[in-house]
């Protein structure tokens, strides 16, 4: 009797410590589809844990890695992981706007070899606001060519940020929104303190023009399973650009 109580208690400490090791756990990487992967890492905003997703792609070349860790501790061993799942390198990283949970491992990630890019204009942000900065700029939508992929940073104009692109695969119908879309389960946009109120829903509906018919949706801090979160974050910014008319009219 004795020896089963033992054992049972031995059996629920062990369990806890389990899950409180689950609960710690600081990086998290799903399975999206084909050779594409979400990374999960996690921050305080508003006094609580908040999460960030970021996204990497397994090339013929190489791997590529889209947006970098929130969790500043994370950067290495993101790569650590990669490198352990994959057996392959990240080649490259691009950062989709200048706020720091995008852009914080640009510098550490360059220091690596890893070629890093931005926007010229996301360029501009980050160095005015003392943010890490990418050692390349692009000067426009552009086109890359990794191993076997091929996909497009876009910018569809102000939004979420003034500089927020999204990055669209068009064979593979995989849209990287970043934050400029919101969960379905978001009640708002989200931080609007650098966001464009009465440009964001004409910005959406460029990225809806632009990428259409997309299998996944990408966002950055909530649910991306979820496919209806362009058509929510479109119908969330109509409405704010709606209030914000009305408070401009006031008398």
């Amino acid at each position: 009797m004795m020896r089963a109580m033992i054992l049972t208690l031995a059996c629920i400490f062990s369990l806890a410590n389990i899950f409180g090791q689950a609960e710690k756990a600081k990086l998290k990487i799903s399975h999206l589809t084909g050779d594409f992967h979400i990374y999960t890492t996690y921050n305080t905003y508003k006094e609580s844990q908040a999460p960030a997703n970021g996204m990497y792609l397994v090339t013929h070349d190489g791997v590529v890695m889209f947006d970098t860790p929130w969790d500043t501790t994370q950067f290495q061993p993101l790569l650590d992981s990669i490198k352990l799942k994959h057996n392959k390198m990240v080649v490259l990283c691009i950062a989709t706007h200048w706020h720091n949970d995008k852009t914080a491992g640009l510098e550490y990630y360059r220091q690596q070899g890893i070629k890093t890019y931005t926007t010229a204009l996301t360029d501009e942000f980050s160095k005015k606001n003392n943010m890490k900065r990418a050692e390349f700029l692009m000067a426009k939508d552009t086109v890359f060519n990794v191993g076997q992929y091929s996909f497009e940073a876009y910018y569809p104009g102000q939004g979420h940020t003034a500089d927020n692109i999204v990055i669209w695969f068009e064979k593979e119908k995989i849209l990287y929104g970043g934050c400029l879309i919101k969960g379905v389960d978001d009640e708002d946009l989200g931080y609007l303190g650098d966001a464009n109120v009465t440009e964001y829903a004409s910005t959406l509906k460029k990225v809806q023009k632009k990428c259409k018919n997309p299998k996944f949706i990408i966002i950055a801090h909530n649910d991306w399973k979820n496919i209806n979160s362009l058509k929510h974050s479109l119908m969330m910014a109509k409405e704010l650009k709606r209030k914000a008319a009305a408070d401009f009219n006031k008398p």
